[in-house]
């Protein structure tokens, strides 16, 4: 089962068993493409990129390295192995076996599950389109565009399901992804980080370490479903996940080095002086993209989050942790905005209606992990200024603080104060101009690297940093 076969669309399913699927997939296909062909890397469609492919779905040798071209590439279907005699490990339907088929009740419920997962796919696509045409190295190019095919992946991986198993709604959604667009005004994508826009380097690296990661634990409560197919494809989805937020956290940690190395060398340790990117810039964008993934998480206070952890639908992340896998008469403290919005106080939740806070508690955790990492460097060279994430409340479009505003630390403001220091937290126009200033020239010379990041510590797949990563069309 491990095998991925080498049709028209690489998978270890059996399409080819399923005539009527495999034709609907077919047909879908062409309609890929001139989506990629359209909204993928702009500029890149014909050179050669030294990517990792899925060969199989174990765990070790999952995947071969060789150039390719990116229209090119085995978009496929690849589900993790089944787990013989699986059961459902939460919910009201603790220990029943789980479902090969969707069930009726849970239908739509599935649908939506599953749609919002897959839009997020093509969309983080359109966003990063056009940063291939200032990228800081060959190597780091490479690495855009195998984030970039691997969500391509992700969505085949979607519409695969929709398509298996929802009929002609199923293939409606599948149309419809295609059909969205990041940023639009008329059709946009579903979620509003992913409306973003996605400028230069540093927003893509901050993009993959917070919003990617956001991604890693949607799809770990998703591995849990009772639904047995989106269990395993998103457990596969996660092998390929973990490269996008290795790209953000070592992203970031180059420009720290560089940003460093610059302070020192200016006689008022100003980074920007020296062409570089300052700390306090970069803790802009922190809070930028931070607080915009936050949001994904949904509502602190959620009936639907509920209602999918009572179904089996979603779990937690790694719900074996647990002892109580049921969650009903536990409760979770969270801050809640008083009656008079003057500020927040302590309300006991039940636990299941605080599933989509749990998540993101963990994913808090997880995002505090690298900023430890950066405040390191730091310390080692003597640098006194250390990242913060700021409050959960801050900055925020969804859930019970949406339409408050709050300081980095959590404290409520009004509107007015809001308006006069948001711009001292928040990238203003201002910053986006200069961080793109900084980034104007491609770097596309092996070996070579822009001024403002440092060099990766090693090569992909154990080749030197001078490997031409991406072969060049035009060069």
């Amino acid at each position: 089962m491990s095998h991925i076969s080498s049709e028209r669309i690489p998978n270890n399913v059996d399409l080819g068993g399923d005539r009527k699927l495999q034709r609907a997939l077919e047909e879908w296909q062409p309609r890929f493409i001139d989506w990629w062909k359209e909204m993928g890397p702009e500029g890149f469609q014909e050179d050669q990129i030294y990517l990792r492919t899925a060969i199989s779905v174990e765990a070790d040798g999952w995947a071969h390295f060789d150039y390719v071209k990116m229209p090119d590439y085995r978009w496929g279907i690849f589900l993790a192995e089944p787990t013989k005699d699986r059961t459902i490990g939460f919910g009201d339907n603790y220990g029943k076996p789980v479902w090969d088929s969707v069930p009726g009740e849970h239908r739509n419920a599935l649908r939506r599950l599953i749609v919002t997962q897959g839009d997020t796919e093509p969309a983080s696509v359109e966003q990063q389109r056009l940063l291939g045409l200032t990228c800081p190295s060959l190597y780091d190019l490479r690495n855009l565009f195998q984030v970039n095919v691997e969500e391509g992946r992700h969505l085949w991986a979607m519409v695969y399901l929709l398509q298996s198993y929802f009929g002609r709604d199923g293939r409606e959604e599948a149309e419809a992804l295609l059909e969205r667009r990041s940023g639009n005004e008329d059709k946009p994508r579903i979620l509003g980080a992913f409306n973003e826009p996605c400028r230069h380097w540093l927003s893509f690296f901050m993009f993959t370490y917070f919003t990617d990661r956001d991604g890693k634990y949607q799809l770990l409560a998703l591995a849990e479903s009772g639904f047995d197919a989106l269990a395993r494809t998103t457990r596969f989805m996660l092998t390929e996940e973990a490269h996008h937020m290795f790209v953000g956290e070592t992203g970031i940690g180059r420009i720290v080095e560089r940003t460093i190395e610059l302070m020192k060398q200016n006689a008022n340790g100003d980074a920007r002086a020296e062409g570089g990117i300052d700390l306090g810039t970069m803790q802009k964008y922190v809070n930028l993209w931070y607080s915009v993934s936050l949001d994904l998480f949904g509502s602190e206070i959620s009936s639907n989050a509920a209602s999918y952890f009572a179904s089996g639908l979603k779990a937690r992340a790694k719900e074996d942790r647990y002892a109580d896998h049921l969650a009903l008469e536990s409760t979770m403290l969270l801050d809640v905005p008083n009656a008079d919005k003057t500020g927040c106080e302590p309300q006991e939740v039940a636990l299941r209606n605080a599933m989509n806070e749990v998540l993101r508690g963990e994913y808090v955790e997880d995002s505090q992990r690298g900023m430890d990492k950066w405040n390191r460097q730091l310390e080692g060279a003597g640098v006194p200024f250390r990242f913060t994430l700021p409050s959960k409340r801050f900055h925020r479009a969804s859930g019970i603080y949406a339409g408050l505003h709050f300081d980095p630390d959590g404290t409520i403001l009004s509107s007015a104060e809001w308006d006069a220091k948001k711009d001292g937290w928040l990238p203003t126009e201002g910053d986006e101009v200069f961080v793109s200033g900084l980034m104007q020239r491609p770097i596309y010379e092996p070996g070579q690297m822009a001024h403002w990041i440092a060099p990766p510590a090693r090569g992909i797949k154990g080749r030197p940093l001078d490997f031409e990563y991406v072969k060049r069309q035009d060069g």
